[in-house]
């Protein structure tokens, strides 16, 4: 791979990692966010039922949001290795 082409994954390493990171500090905001609009398309649902739908909302985006994370930085250090030990 040349330099140029390294230096271009690194940089969507680093985009990927970024919107995993996003994902998992806002989690809760984006939960609650959803499980509110869900609320209001309902129009009504049990205090139980509602505090459910939020929960599984936060826990798909905190999930998302590390895989997203996790891959982003292990293919960034993996690309930067690689462009450590670029023969050039």
């Amino acid at each position: 791979m040349t330099k140029v082409k390294l230096e271009g994954l690194m940089m969507i390493s680093a985009l990927i990692s970024l919107a995993g990171g996003i994902m998992v500090f806002f989690s809760v905001n984006f939960g609650v966010s959803l499980g509110e609009y869900w609320l209001s398309k309902r129009g009504g649902a049990n205090h139980d039922l509602y505090l459910n739908v939020i929960e599984g909302y936060t826990n798909s985006f905190l999930a998302g949001g590390s895989v997203l994370l996790a891959v982003g930085l292990l293919a960034g250090y993996f690309h930067y290795y690689k462009l450590l030990h670029l023969k050039e």
